[in-house]
């Protein structure tokens, strides 16, 4: 029996960023990983979509730029988009992210761990042999989150893609059908498009609920123009595949059929089979958390990322884990934990000033509460729109440059609650309001921050102007 201070389950980008914070701190650690270290970020999910989504989204902003557009002659190289996305997956190998792990002073078990104790994990290799590891101080479960499959007649039978399908094929289907309109199902609606695919995205309701209605409906309308057929309102009746393709029947009477179908209604927790049950706690479910992502009624036990269900992105799981590694640090040397809101041992951003991009084509970059999401939580509250193309800075960037701000401030205390852009390229302004939000910065103080002209960063300066000056 082998015996460490700290044990993290899965060796994500979560998992990755607690051991290393843990040995930082003068702690010993150890990674769990079944699969390949790096985990679901590094190889189906963030870095192979966005590497499948840029390529195309550099072609279509050449060709919106008068002088540009005239030069470029050519197609997208669809071989040459996947090959690329291989490069960056390292072709599914995780020599590189090991190598890491050992200089950085953090250990590896290959295998399938699951809790078997207080403190103790078992864990499973490859060829059966179990090996017994235990914590000084904590186990922590960063074992992510799993596409969720709904119950859709024949929709298991028919072999769907999932995410990791999407992002991972070596080939191109000459048709594809989306069912979903969240984050996953609109960026690989949005890529496949560009590869010359027939798609279909089929949405239960609109698209990317919980973002201002406004994104969504220009999201949509893209999608349109780019040659998607969007369904939305509509209802997957079943699904059957047969030897032509898939064929999906839709609750209004219609019918879909494509060469492949693409899941992506949401994540489920990756806890069926990591020993919960032995601890008293229930497989297959979400683990609860406290701000320093303590599992409610343990004093041991940690959760970081997806399986928490705070907040389902990558960087937020990873902020997640510097919060967890520094506070098992400093739980383990009977030093101060800062656990008040915004402190060094908590992940306060969670609650309401979580920030996220959606790499669709326009892009939608938000942080914060929607006007909605404040409505309903009790802030009198006043929403502030502008068109991004009508700043100087979007003029000289993009010929007809089309998008939309949004403010959401809070009239009592007069800082901003939440923004939502969306247009081309708005990605580069989400930090500066992903710190207006953080730092609950003053409006008053905010006009002092004056933008660079010409740039689209003049936005901040016209959703102030149209706010007023006291």
């Amino acid at each position: 029996m082998s015996e460490y201070d700290v044990i993290v389950l899965g060796a994500g980008p979560v998992g990755e960023n607690v051991a290393d914070r843990a040995v930082q701190g003068g702690l010993t650690a150890v990674l769990i990983e079944h699969e390949l270290v790096g985990g679901e970020c590094s190889y189906w999910a963030c870095m192979p979509s966005k590497a499948l989504l840029r390529p195309a989204q550099a072609l279509r902003a050449a060709q919106r730029v008068g002088g540009a557009a005239q030069a470029v002659t050519g197609r997208l190289d669809v071989e040459a988009v996947l090959a690329r996305r291989d490069s960056f997956t390292s072709n599914w190998k995780d020599d590189g992210q090991v190598k890491w792990l050992e200089s950085a002073g953090i250990g590896l078990l290959r295998g399938h761990g699951r809790l078997s104790g207080e403190k103790q994990v078992t864990v499973t290799a490859k060829d059966g042999t179990e090996t017994v590891v235990t914590a000084r101080h904590a186990v922590v479960v960063a074992t992510g989150s799993d596409a969720l499959i709904p119950p859709v007649p024949g929709l298991d039978d028919a072999d769907p893609w999932t995410s990791r399908e999407a992002t991972s094929a070596k080939t191109v289907p000459a048709s594809l059908a989306v069912i979903g309109g969240g984050v996953v199902g609109v960026e690989m609606a949005t890529a496949y498009a560009s590869f010359g695919t027939t798609v279909t995205l089929i949405a239960r309701g609109g698209l990317l609920a919980g973002s201002e209605p406004f994104a969504g409906q220009k999201v949509a309308a893209a999608l349109t123009e780019q040659g998607v057929t969007v369904l939305l309102n509509t209802a997957t009746k079943s699904v059957t595949r047969g030897d032509d393709g898939v064929l999906i029947e839709l609750g209004d009477g219609g019918k879909v059929h494509a060469d492949e179908v693409l899941i992506a209604t949401g994540r489920s927790p990756r806890s069926a089979d990591i020993g919960l049950e032995k601890v008293g706690l229930t497989p297959g479910e979400w683990l609860h958390v406290d701000d320093t992502m303590l599992v409610d009624g343990y004093d041991w036990l940690y959760a970081a990322g997806d399986i928490n269900h705070r907040a389902l992105l990558t960087h937020q799981g990873k902020y997640q884990a510097r919060a967890v590694g520094d506070v098992i640090v400093a739980r383990a040397g009977g030093k101060p934990v800062s656990d008040q809101p915004w402190g060094t041992h908590v992940a306060t951003a969670d609650h309401r000033a979580v920030p996220q991009v959606v790499f669709s084509d326009p892009e939608v970059a938000s942080v914060g509460l929607t006007a909605e999401a404040a409505k309903k939580a009790g802030y009198d509250t006043r929403v502030v729109d502008y068109e991004i193309g009508n700043v100087s800075g979007a003029s000289v960037y993009q010929d007809g440059y089309s998008g939309t701000a949004r403010m959401v401030v809070d009239e009592k205390r007069k800082v901003v609650l939440g923004v939502t852009f969306v247009g081309p390229d708005v990605d580069a302004l989400l930090q500066a309001a992903t710190i207006a939000v953080v730092g609950e910065v003053p409006l008053d103080r905010l006009w002092h921050a004056v933008p660079a002209y010409p740039t689209i960063n003049e936005i901040w300066l016209r959703l102030l102007e149209t706010y007023g000056r006291p």
